[in-house]
């Protein structure tokens, strides 16, 4: 971030929100540095000598891209990703990154694009019964969670189906309701060419591998920055368990069955603990794509964003454990390092000074819950409050700061209400 950037930014935000502080001045001085890497598939594909430059010219450049000062901490040793990010949520800033623009296969990390374009779309008390056409094309292999034809859910069923389980089933009877799968992925193309994730093609709303369907560290970053800041999205994304229905019986109760999260860095499983202030996003694991995950986590204030993408270490589990040591590093590296690029805002981000009337409940530009909300109240069930051992969203940390880009002034969600999850797990 330039010295004028800065000044401007400060300038700006010390006249309309004066509530606000600016982030810690980076040091001036900086020197690049590479991270070692445990084994790994010697045979691995090598990145494209040219990627995107969206977001910097760095992040364009292969390898690991990274500007350390005068005490900073290096970048961890056990490293094996593809690509991976590490990025501050809250102001854009990417810390460091290894082949950012990547183009590689998603996994279900791309739920995150289906969820982000459709959760505004469609009301969560909405009901509807399952067809068999509409589960008819859920690739083979695919992750489920157990959808029923001629059975009926809710919306909020089928979004917990989602990100829970991570299940294609839900993803295509949400698909059929937003007019069909052709339809939903030209919605979320088109709303990742509005994001600016130009990474990204879209083959099928649930990251199923087909055959040119990609995206980037970078990417999958951006979109996860836009989901978070729907309420919806925050709350599906960090939950923990939930009750999922069973089929329905005549003339009896219907029953339900727990399905839990498959982020094992929110719920700790399979030898991995859960990280202290994580709270979301979402894994993926496919033959081709390996193991994907992007995940956020709060600490002391800070709240930065992972992306992971196909790690060729023989280590258990790698996708989880390199995204923690990236959290780590980048816990201790905020305001020691300089930014090498940044998270670029939508196409549409709103140009001008701030009119002073924005949301304190997170629910600002880019947070469309009260579109949504036009349908009713949009109350969470029983299952939803019960999921993270009876702690929903917590405090609602206000704000709201504005960035400069291109010579723009726009505004953006600085910060959002996060679940109490993050705060309660205790630090490492």
């Amino acid at each position: 971030m330039s010295a004028l950037k800065k000044t401007a930014l400060t300038v700006i935000a010390a006249a309309l929100l004066p509530a606000f502080t600016v982030a810690p001045a980076m040091a001036a001085t900086a020197t690049a540095t590479t991270a070692d890497t445990i084994k790994t598939d010697d045979k691995a594909p090598n990145p494209p000598a040219a990627m995107s430059t969206v977001g910097g010219e760095q992040l364009g450049e292969p390898g690991t891209q990274v500007d350390l000062a005068s005490g900073a901490p290096v970048l961890p040793k056990q490293l094996s990703g593809r690509s991976w990010i590490v990025a501050d949520a809250e102001t854009g800033d990417v810390l460091a990154a290894h082949n950012a623009h990547w183009r590689l296969p998603p996994a279900s990390t791309l739920k995150m694009l289906f969820a982000d374009t459709l959760l505004p779309r469609l009301s969560k008390d909405e009901e509807h019964t399952v067809t068999t056409d509409e589960l008819a094309d859920v690739g083979e292999g695919s992750s489920l969670v157990g959808v029923k034809e001629k059975q009926t859910y809710t919306v909020h069923d089928l979004w917990l189906g989602v990100f829970l389980r991570s299940g294609n089933d839900a993803v295509h009877v949400l698909s059929a309701m937003n007019g069909g799968v052709e339809k939903t992925v030209e919605d979320m193309q088109d709303h990742a060419e509005e994001l600016q994730a130009l990474d990204t093609h879209v083959v099928t709303p649930d990251g199923y591998d087909e055959t040119g369907q990609v995206s980037s560290a970078y990417d999958l970053t951006l979109i996860a920055r836009s989901g978070l800041q729907k309420k919806d999205f925050r709350e599906y994304c960090s939950t923990v368990r939930a009750e999922f229905p069973g089929e329905q019986k005549p003339g009896k109760k219907r029953e339900t069955f727990e399905i839990q999260n498959t982020n094992r860095l929110l719920t700790g499983d399979f030898g991995i603990n859960p990280y202290a202030g994580i709270a979301g996003v979402k894994n993926g694991n496919t033959t081709h794509a390996g193991a994907t995950f992007t995940g956020v986590a709060e600490r002391d204030g800070k709240v930065l964003l992972v992306t992971v993408m196909n790690p060729s270490s023989d280590e258990q589990q790698a996708v989880y454990k390199e995204t923690a040591r990236l959290l780590d590093w980048g816990f201790e590296a905020v305001g020691k390092v300089e930014p090498i690029g940044e998270l670029v805002a939508p196409k549409s981000a709103r140009t001008g000074p701030s009119n002073g009337s924005e949301s304190t409940d997170g629910a600002g530009d880019g947070d469309e819950d009260g579109k949504r909300n036009q349908h009713g109240p949009a109350k969470a069930s029983t299952a939803a409050h019960e999921s993270s051992s009876g702690i929903g969203v917590a405090i609602a940390i206000t704000g709201g700061v504005l960035v400069l880009l291109a010579g723009a002034v726009f505004l953006v969600n600085r910060r959002w209400p996060l679940p109490d999850l993050v705060r309660r797990l205790p630090r490492r």
